[in-house]
């Protein structure tokens, strides 16, 4: 029975993507076709569409999703761009460098990367433009930097990963902490040796620390943002639900009272954004849900254990395997239906070769990261695209560079885990 049903759910849920259904609807119908064929009761798919969404963690999700969206609206994103730009200054490279900065401080607070994309990306790419810099370029280092927006917490991919796994958020959120980080030091390295012999633009001022000084004062409210979310999480003043909604109140208070850019019809339209975003990921995780319901009832990850022991009980092997897995996932399927979909099959794989569940999560978030800037999905590339006016080929092409540097980085917390390890072990 266990085989026949594991043919059926794999092989409709197959099908249905070379028929080009929707990734949701594949989940959905190959769990629902496996229910009938196992002849259990399809009253019970509404039992576990209830029972995925009723969890106080996952109420992190459009609570963080609305805080960068509102973040945008209130001014709090512009204030961290110029911080940036005023950091590293009229260096070659430097605005391509800024744009990485302001991606870790964007993503600190919206923890999501086509969010991150956008808000930088309208501010960035024209100025790169306008700098000399290629359109493709600019757009190119705008995307590669949004897929930092899901490393560097608070990160709504790892709170779906956490919710999936039943794993500490907090210790998620600690362990994309150096990831991310080195992740951003090498796209900057990479900026700063691509443009080397770039010559600066005409009306470039020189470095100032009275200007960096200026700016910093100026978005002192924007800065503390991160310090005030990521402080009060890691301090344990507050949980990290608890701290989606503080941020929430944060940039309201920000937003309307000292920025006093945030109007009644911002808000309003960030609400729309907010419900459109959650509502598709809700059914996403309903359907994975599902699918994984049945993953575990029939022991399938458990098969696929036995059958990698039987290959190899080399881990580094077993590794390289998975990391070709989520790297080619990440160039078709949304992060969120990667997460929801692998955490089931390959973490009772890789913790029975003695992973850390949170090192897996990590790395796992990683690739997705890399996804946001491979083609034919890339959300990040039709984002930027779209800002920049130029093809996506022409922006894939200029970031393969980027994504080589974060392949490269995904490869070191791999196989060095106390990179991920550390700072979750030191502070819990």
């Amino acid at each position: 029975m266990s085989m026949s049903v594991t043919a059926v759910l794999f092989c409709s849920f197959a099908g249905l993507l070379l028929l080009g259904a929707p990734i949701t609807v594949a989940l959905g119908v190959s769990a629902m076709v496996s229910f009938m064929v196992v002849g259990q009761d399809l009253g019970t798919l509404i039992q576990i569409a209830f029972t995925s969404v009723n969890s106080f963690p996952i109420m992190a999700l459009p609570a963080f999703v609305l805080a960068g969206a509102l973040m945008d609206k209130a001014g709090v994103s512009k204030r961290l761009v110029t911080v940036a730009e005023k950091m590293v200054g009229p260096i070659p490279g430097g605005l391509a460098v800024s744009t990485a900065l302001a991606c870790v401080f964007f993503g600190a607070i919206s923890g999501s990367g086509p969010a991150t994309t956008a808000a930088v990306g309208m501010l960035m790419i024209p100025a790169m433009v306008n700098k000399g810099y290629d359109k493709g370029y600019a757009a190119a280092a705008t995307a590669t930097a949004g897929g930092v927006g899901i490393i560097i917490p608070p990160s709504i991919p790892m709170v779906i990963y956490g919710v999936a796994s039943q794993e500490s958020i907090t210790r998620m959120f600690l362990g994309g902490v150096v990831p991310g980080l080195i992740i951003s030091l090498g796209l900057c390295a990479m900026h700063l040796w691509m443009c080397r012999k770039m010559k600066p633009a005409e009306g470039d001022e020189a470095w100032s620390a009275q200007e960096l000084i200026k700016s910093v004062k100026d978005g002192f409210w924007a800065i503390m943002a991160p310090v005030v979310i990521l402080g009060g999480i890691y301090t344990g003043i507050f949980t990290p639900t608890e701290a989606a909604i503080v941020a929430i109140f944060y940039v309201l208070f920000v937003g309307i009272f000292i920025y006093r850019e945030l109007t009644f019809k911002s808000v309003q339209k960030c609400l729309e954004t907010t419900s459109w975003i959650t509502g598709r990921v809700l059914v996403i995780m309903f359907t994975a849900y599902a699918f994984g319901r049945l993953l575990i009832q029939y022991r399938i990850p458990n098969q696929i254990v036995e059958w990698l022991l039987t290959m190899t009980t080399n881990v580094n092997l077993v590794w390289i395997f998975v990391l070709i897995l989520l790297l080619f996932f990440g160039m078709f399927m949304e992060t969120l239906a990667i997460i929801l979909l692998v955490t089931p099959v390959l973490l009772p794989v890789m913790t029975a070769f003695g992973v850390d569940p949170i090192h897996f999560g990590v790395v796992l978030v990683c690739c997705c990261g890399v996804g946001f800037s491979t083609p034919p999905l890339g959300e990040n590339i039709f984002i930027a695209s779209g800002i920049a006016d130029v093809s996506i080929e022409k922006i894939s092409v200029k970031a393969l560079p980027f994504c080589a540097v974060t392949i490269g980085v995904i490869l070191l917390i791999t196989f060095c885990p106390q990179i991920v390890l550390w700072l979750p072990n030191l502070l819990m």
